[in-house]
């Protein structure tokens, strides 16, 4: 499995995600939204952005490896933010970070009124691609 990532000439080059990236691999992992919850189902981080961000990124890296998979292998987040503020964006790359350090997966983050429970601030799924496994 290999991913091209791909910032075109003509826009301007994001420090955090890529614009564009080509993979090229035999399976696709999907992970559904993750939220800040821990392995008994309680929020971490209420009212704390970052807390949640790390708990997050976390779930989707266990998420991950229970498919088999690398975050170096992810290819596309959608990260949903409630009530998002731009502030907000240091926040959610600490997280970011910590799961995949150097990686750029490309992105799209949405500001939402409310996600499925009012003290959930941040919810993200990903796809990956990766190699079958025998």
């Amino acid at each position: 499995m290999a991913l091209q990532c791909i910032n075109p000439d003509g826009i301007t080059t994001p420090e955090t995600y890529s614009h564009v990236i080509i993979a090229t691999g035999t399976r696709l992992v999907f992970i559904a939204g993750q939220v800040a919850e821990d392995s008994e189902g309680r929020l971490v981080g209420p009212g704390d952005m970052t807390a949640q961000s790390h708990q997050v990124f976390a779930n989707i890296g266990r998420a991950l490896a229970a498919a088999g998979a690398r975050p170096e292998q992810v290819t596309k987040l959608t990260i949903f933010v409630a009530n998002y503020r731009r502030e907000h964006l240091d926040m959610i790359e600490q997280g970011r970070v910590a799961l995949f350090g150097d990686h750029k997966p490309t992105d799209t983050l949405v500001g939402v009124a409310a996600l499925s429970h009012p003290d959930y601030l941040l919810e993200i799924d990903a796809m990956a691609v990766t190699h079958d496994v025998a």
